[in-house]
């Protein structure tokens, strides 16, 4: 996956040298397209590409629209994602991730191609029928097998080291937040794809081996994805998949499943948050978490609430709170559901409600998020605690009460301090577009300021 610096490679760079050209080069195969579309001719010096990619130059609108044609783009995507956005849609690094079999080999291909040159920040890399064929392949994956032909051999042992490392990540994702643990995550991830390209294995090391790499590959999406990097954290949901097809634990994958979910509705695709869940509860008897099964219901009821469902919504609701009543303490649970409790339910149940309209009873839960015997834990998780408050001030606001609004905006901006991650800055910014609707009020007009 693309480095700090990798990323801030401009996109035309990146394509130029992906098709083997030359600044004129490129330039000149850009005028004769600008020529055959009627536009007129172009002058194609390399001082004009230079301009482009480095002093901050955009090209004329009918430069653009000839570099959209020459690669397939279409135009209305011009305007969607702007210069030099919309060349990103040229820059296809997928084709590994989604078209390899659902093999221990094609799993190991995935897990090695870990991503291209340029991060698309905001794209989503996969269609409708994308996320119907991983989840048809996920339920059918070919298992790991043992590998004995390879001078190198690796024990249980190495995989056990994995899995208290990766514990570690995801408590240091909750202190220091995304974006160290990404690199941190993709580290691991080249280390137990290193053991599985070269090592040999008994079946049973292989398949924890690629439980290992599910892990660090849902671990990096999620990071990925609270930075605001929707194309980079897919490649690595779809990669997590697989590895837990390899792995044959269906459990694993139905947890990636629900991240991905997560992503999916919050980028306005609640229809495909509802495919990526339901396959997963398709395979529910086959999970050993109940907390896996609670957390799959309630990431049901955000996207019900997305979609303007009400009904199913809250169904889906008493059904998370119904399966957390069957769960045992979190020691005796999957070590990555260590935060799903009551309190965490309730936040769920409470920004559904507020998603539907209903900002009293939101208020309610977020109550009784914080105030259960099982509360939601702020201490622990500050970036999700900013989200929730952010959203409990918007239910304020939504009952007319300013003064609590803005009471509870003040505390979020306290407690988001350090944090950094797109998801909450977002939130943040929702919260400021609700208030500036009451500008007219001077603590409102401080606050926006305050917040900028």
């Amino acid at each position: 996956m693309s480095t700090a610096t990798a990323v801030e490679t401009h996109p035309l760079t990146t394509l130029m040298a992906r098709h083997g050209l030359t600044a004129a080069g490129y330039l000149k195969r850009v005028a004769d397209r600008h020529q055959a579309l009627g536009y007129g001719s172009m002058a194609h010096r390399k001082e004009k590409a230079t301009r482009w990619t480095r002093e901050g130059v955009t090209p004329e609108r009918t430069a653009l629209l000839a570099m959209a044609s020459l690669h397939g783009i279409d135009r209305a995507d011009v305007d969607r994602y702007g210069w030099p956005g919309f060349l990103l849609l040229a820059l296809d690094d997928d084709q590994a991730v989604l078209e390899s079999p659902w093999t221990a080999a094609g799993t190991v291909t995935a897990l090695t191609d870990v991503g291209g040159p340029v991060d698309r920040r905001g794209f989503l890399i996969a269609s409708t029928s994308t996320l119907a064929a991983a989840v048809a392949q996920w339920t059918t994956a070919e298992p790991a097998l043992a590998v004995t032909d390879r001078w190198r051999r690796v024990g249980t042992e190495a995989a056990a080291l994995f899995d208290v490392r990766l514990d570690a990540l995801r408590h240091l994702d909750d202190t220091v937040g995304a974006g160290h643990v990404y690199d941190a995550a993709v580290l691991e991830l080249r280390l137990i794809t290193d053991l599985l390209t070269n090592a040999s294995y008994t079946e049973e090391t292989g398949r924890r081996l690629f439980a290992a790499a599910a892990e660090a590959s849902r671990l990096a999406g999620w990071c990925a994805y609270d930075h605001g990097r929707h194309a980079a954290a897919e490649r690595h949901f779809v990669t997590s998949l697989r590895a837990s097809g390899s792995a044959e634990d269906p459990t694993l994958g139905a947890v990636t499943l629900a991240f991905w979910a997560n992503l999916r509705y919050n980028a306005d695709d609640a229809r495909g948050a509802l495919h990526l869940l339901q396959g997963a509860l398709t395979e529910r008897r086959k999970l050993s978490s109940p907390r896996v099964l609670a957390m799959l219901h309630a990431r049901t009821a955000r996207a019900h609430s997305k979609a303007g469902e009400s009904a199913a919504a809250w169904h889906q609701v008493d059904a998370a709170f119904d399966a957390y009543s069957r769960a045992d303490s979190p020691e005796a649970d999957l070590p990555s559901m260590y935060w799903i409790n009551h309190g965490e339910l309730h936040q769920v149940a409470a920004s559904s409600a507020l998603a539907l309209g209903e900002p009293r009873r939101a208020l309610e839960n977020f109550d009784a998020a914080l105030t259960h015997e099982d509360p939601y834990d702020t201490r622990r998780e500050a970036r999700g605690a900013a989200i929730y408050q952010a959203r409990q001030a918007e239910a304020h606001l939504a009952l007319g009460d300013i003064d609590a609004a803005l009471d509870t905006g003040h505390q979020v901006i306290t407690m988001m301090g350090g944090i950094d991650s797109a998801r909450t800055t977002s939130t943040l910014q929702e919260l400021r577009t609700q208030l500036a609707d009451h500008q007219h009020v001077p603590a409102v007009r401080d606050f926006l300021d305050y917040a900028a």
